[in-house]
């Protein structure tokens, strides 16, 4: 048995969570989710299949507590969970990387992520949310105020995560949830299930009350449409791929949701910029977390004037970019999360070659481990660059001047974030103004932002709610309004 393995059976990581009780942890092997190590094919473990009603049971048992945790109570607890995470980041980082294949060093990136979430959490959890308007501002006025304050949902939070980032994904659920006084029924990826089981397991050790947060594993197929319509539920939260998402607001009827889906993210270089940097945005961009990011450089946009010396140095930090063991702490990628995304991506570069574009550098697959890739004189039709290519591609499409840069961006279907890389601000000001996009970094990847910040994007890629942890405590919460004699 592996450490992972030993690891995952001596705490009773095998078992679901509903409202804290370990559940399904001796079913029969029909009713469980095999879960394996990408690189090595080794099993890790397996977990519960719940059932409809264990489903309708968690809503209800979540439903029936009300949570009456001070502002004080609900930053503690996420403060102490956020020590326990930093103190625990090594254990974290090898879980993470062991189910999803993303290597150490990202894995221990996203451990200090979480600790991030946690943190903010616990900061905006203290703060007032409410507004006061003085209502003599007009003519016909009167000497009163309207004073706001936001409550916690009636019903319960339903979320669903992404394998992507088996448990930043889940903080950025779960922590707003908690600050913010709710009742959560989490759903994490089958394919990344044991990440959130122990996030779950540390805020309840931190003292969260376990009725506020319930971890259900199971096949999407037999309990999705379960998670989305049940009567309890008052809000759907959902982060993953467009379609699913679509499926979501077909579904879910009258209740609120807020769709994070994918993103066709462009990194466009003009012809001043500095070519050191936008190649190093670009590698970083592109192969962090195996390129599986909602927010990774999908395309390069890059100036005919120095495309060629942009692709020069493109090419050779990809080639130094090493992958291979996730495990080994020297490397920079690991593997994508199954054999069958890597044949996808290896299938979308060699679409793309046989349409005339020029293989650079990589698509060499093995199993789940799929090499970093540059491919130039690609064009915007191509299904590598039309659509999400959720992994380590790199695409460079040429062109003339702004305007042009201006369209390419903006013709997909996709609309979430992109990295600008340039020195003039009148070039900044037309990127900010015209991109139809959420996100604008200009001279970074497209991808930062702090947890606590506004996160989203439109078109496909979402409705435009915003997540990030201040957004997502507006979004869990509903805004109530009265008025008092102004005295």
């Amino acid at each position: 048995m592996s450490p992972i393995a030993q690891y995952i059976s001596d705490h009773h990581l095998g078992a679901m969570r509903i409202a804290g009780r370990q559940v399904g942890a001796g079913r029969d092997v029909a009713r469980r989710i095999e879960v394996f190590n990408p690189y090595t094919n080794e099993r890790i473990g397996s977990v519960p299949k719940a059932t409809l009603e264990e489903v309708r049971e968690t809503f209800a048992l979540a439903h029936a507590f009300q949570p009456r945790l001070s502002r004080h109570d609900r930053a503690a607890i996420l403060n102490r969970a956020a020590a326990a995470v930093t103190a625990r980041v090594d254990e974290i980082a090898q879980l993470i990387s062991a189910e999803s294949g993303l290597c150490l060093k990202d894995a221990v990136y996203e451990a200090g992520r979480v600790s991030d979430v946690l943190l903010f959490g616990a900061t905006e959890a203290l703060k007032d949310d409410g507004q006061i308007f003085s209502c003599d501002l007009t003519h016909h006025g009167k000497k009163r105020r309207v004073y706001t304050q936001r409550s916690p949902l009636l019903g319960v939070i339903s979320a669903i995560t992404p394998f992507n980032h088996p448990m930043n994904q889940v903080a950025h659920k779960v922590v707003p949830s908690i600050a913010t006084n709710n009742r959560m029924v989490l759903k994490p990826s089958e394919k990344v299930p044991f990440s959130a089981i122990l996030f779950a397991d540390i805020l309840y050790q931190a003292g969260l009350p376990p009725e506020m947060l319930s971890v259900l594993t199971g096949d999407p197929r037999e309990i999705a449409d379960e998670l989305l319509t049940h009567p309890l539920v008052d809000l759907v939260t959902f982060t993953g791929g467009v379609a699913i998402g679509k499926y979501i607001a077909r579904t879910a009827g009258y209740r609120r949701m807020v769709l994070e889906l994918g993103g066709n993210d462009p990194l466009i270089v003009m012809e001043d910029a500095d070519l050191e940097e936008a190649s190093t945005l670009a590698v970083q961009g592109s192969y962090k977390n195996s390129g599986q990011r909602c927010t990774a450089v999908k395309r390069m946009l890059v100036h005919e004037s120095v495309a060629d010396r942009f692709v020069e140095q493109l090419v050779a930090k990809t080639r130094a970019w090493t992958h291979g063991d996730p495990s080994d702490r020297a490397i920079d990628m690991g593997t994508v999360i199954d054999e069958d995304a890597a044949r996808l991506f290896e299938s979308r570069v060699n679409e793309a070659v046989a349409q005339g574009a020029r293989l650079l550098v990589g698509n060499h697959r093995r199993g789940a481990l799929y090499s970093p890739t540059v491919l130039d004189g690609v064009t915007p039709q191509m299904t590598v660059a039309r659509e999400e290519t959720f992994g380590p591609v790199s695409p460079v499409i040429r062109f003339r001047d702004i305007d042009e840069a201006i369209r390419i961006s903006n013709g997909t279907a996709y609309g979430l974030s992109s990295g600008v890389c340039t020195n003039r601000l009148d070039y900044v000001a037309r990127f900010v103004s015209e991109l139809h996009v959420g996100t604008v970094n200009v001279r970074e990847v497209p991808g930062y932002r702090l947890e606590l910040t506004p996160f989203g994007g439109i078109k496909d890629s979402g409705l435009g709610y915003k997540e990030g942890v201040q957004e997502a405590m507006k979004s869990f919460t509903n805004l109530k309004t009265y008025s008092l004699p102004w005295l």
